[in-house]
């Protein structure tokens, strides 16, 4: 049987757990699909999403719960019709138990009913909001973040600690940069901030001169809610027109990415990002992971890595609590909300409608043994996706988007 993607493939046979299911179903390997992106603006990201799994898999020798593992990658690049068709590729025809991805929270809305359809186990990097809030899909669990779940705090530490009081914002134009600047410009206008100027250029803009000559000059600060190699071309652009020093950038959390930081030079000396994860993160699993991805790939992991390394680890986690047995969708996702485990990121737990409860880094990007690296400064504990709010509240109000909340204080 040929693949027209890339396919990790270890021998199957592993032993009988005693589970309910037959010996030759609870011996057959475990199908495992990702749906990342790998060509497009945002594949530098879509890429280490495959690097770091295939190293979570290689370090286990493809082998979880006693069970082998065959890996199957598809590549949305970046379309959501495609990712939608390429996941129904995965399940129908290479018959995954359980898919890693997508990486984009448009990818994530468009193959929603999909994946209620097919009842297919899903571990998220998508931040795709409402999949975990008000229409919570049964089959959805995310251990990296939903959208805004890292702006919120980006938002408390810019007002609080770096003293700006009047931002704008500006993000790729779709779901996951409408979903982050909502989610900032809330916590910033309740804390007594203004965000005047609000900006989404499409996602493949091949120049961002036109956004920055229509950028106000009269604030203290623009936050940065860029995906992929984006937050790297604005900030570039952001310099030539010489607007560093007149205002403070703060980037959301994957404006300023290892992925594209190794290709950053002083630009982004000192700028402040907040993400659930840093390559410089002080715990003994993240050490191991960062220094063996270092070492394969020459350059520090970061949210895309760090993603499918976290993912991986719920996966490896829930699996030893049900004894290997995947094809019990039901007890899968009981025992996969209820997990809790220590991960590269820090410790992670998941609240009731599936999303993950971590800490949320706020970084200054500074340099250490000649790279740039994203130094963690202050660590925001346990943060879930509805921040200080009483989720009960929160769900009464519409999903972020450009609209919601009100933008009150624009100016022409």
């Amino acid at each position: 049987m040929n693949f027209s993607r890339r396919r990790f493939v270890q021998a199957a046979g592993a032993v009988s757990l005693g589970s309910t299911f037959s010996v030759k179903a609870q011996a057959g390997p475990l199908r495992l699909g990702l749906m990342t992106v790998k060509t497009g603006p945002l594949a530098s990201g879509g890429i280490d999403m495959e690097r770091a799994l295939v190293q979570y898999l290689k370090e286990k020798n493809y082998t979880l719960s006693g069970r082998k593992v065959e890996l199957f990658v598809g590549d949305s690049a970046g379309v959501p019709a495609q990712a939608r068709t390429k996941i129904q590729e995965l399940v129908e025809r290479d018959k995954i138990h359980i898919m890693i991805g997508p990486l984009a929270a448009a990818e994530a809305l468009a193959a929603d009913d999909y994946i209620r359809q097919a009842r297919l186990l899903t571990l998220s990097v998508a931040a795709a909001e409402d999949l975990t809030q008000r229409r919570p899909n049964p089959w959805f669990t995310r251990g990296t973040s939903t959208s805004s779940q890292c702006a919120h705090p980006a938002a408390d530490y810019a007002y609080k600690q770096l003293k700006l009081r009047r931002m704008a914002v500006i993000a790729d134009d779709f779901a996951y940069g409408h979903e982050m600047c909502a989610g900032f410009q809330r916590v910033f206008e309740e804390s007594g901030g203004k965000i005047v100027q609000k900006m989404f250029p499409p996602l493949t803009v091949p120049d961002y001169g036109t956004y920055l000559a229509q950028l106000r000059t009269n604030i203290d600060g623009i936050f940065l809610g860029f995906a992929g190699a984006n937050g790297f071309r604005y900030l570039r652009q952001f310099n030539e027109y010489g607007l560093r020093g007149k205002m403070t950038p703060v980037g959301g959390m994957t404006a300023l990415d290892e992925a594209v930081l190794r290709n950053m030079g002083d630009e982004a000396l000192n700028i402040v990002t907040s993400c659930w994860y840093s390559a410089e993160i002080d715990n003994p699993i993240n050490k191991k992971f960062a220094d063996a991805f270092r070492k394969d790939w020459k350059y520090d992991p970061g949210f895309y890595a760090a993603a499918t390394y976290t993912e991986a680890e719920v996966l490896d986690a829930t699996l030893r609590v049900i004894q290997g047995r995947i094809e019990d969708k039901e007890a899968f996702m009981k025992a996969v909300r209820a997990v809790k485990v220590d991960t590269c990121r820090g410790p992670v737990s998941f609240d009731q409608y599936g999303n993950v409860v971590g800490h949320v880094y706020i970084r200054r990007v500074e340099r250490k043994d000649g790279r740039l690296v994203n130094r963690v400064i202050h660590t925001y504990p346990n943060v879930s996706q509805f921040w200080t709010y009483k989720p009960e509240e929160f769900l009464k109000n519409p999903v972020y988007s450009r609209d919601f909340p009100p933008a009150k204080n624009l100016e022409s």
